[in-house]
């Protein structure tokens, strides 16, 4: 209870119970509105006791950080270069073969075209593919 007591934490107990009787304050008053008839003042009412809750919330918690001390921080083990450990599927892959997907839609073999330039050329975007851009099947209707 000895560090409650210092010249910083007494007036954070001062900030805390003027915060909580301001919401208080606050609260009645936008009740005395709202008794006038003014409605949208028993949302108001119901809100400033919220605020006042959450200050009290904070300053105990803040409290007990104090008493008990603040946990250490936890250190994350720093990155280490490279790619780390390859990612192993359970099955192999198995290479396609250019007749299985050409078939009878033009358009999918422009974009199979387009993925393999791609991949032939890792550097390049999308928008540098030197033959015709394949249109999205939901614009093409």
């Amino acid at each position: 209870m000895r560090p409650l007591l210092t010249p910083r934490w007494l007036a954070r107990h001062a900030l805390a119970v003027t915060l909580v009787l301001g919401c208080a304050l606050l609260a009645w008053w936008q009740v005395s509105r709202a008794a006038d008839g003014n409605f949208l003042s028993y949302g108001y009412a119901v809100l400033w006791p919220v605020f006042g809750g959450f200050v009290v919330l904070i300053w105990v918690r803040e409290m007990r950080l104090a008493v008990r001390g603040r946990p250490a921080p936890r250190t994350q083990p720093a990155p280490q270069a490279g790619f780390g450990r390859p990612i192993l599927t359970g099955h192999p892959v198995a290479p396609v073969a250019a007749d299985d997907t050409d078939g009878d839609d033009p358009a999918l073999a422009e974009y199979n075209r387009l993925l393999a330039w791609l991949a032939a050329n890792p550097g390049a975007r999308p928008a540098d593919y030197p033959g015709i851009q394949p249109v999205p099947a939901e614009e093409s209707s």
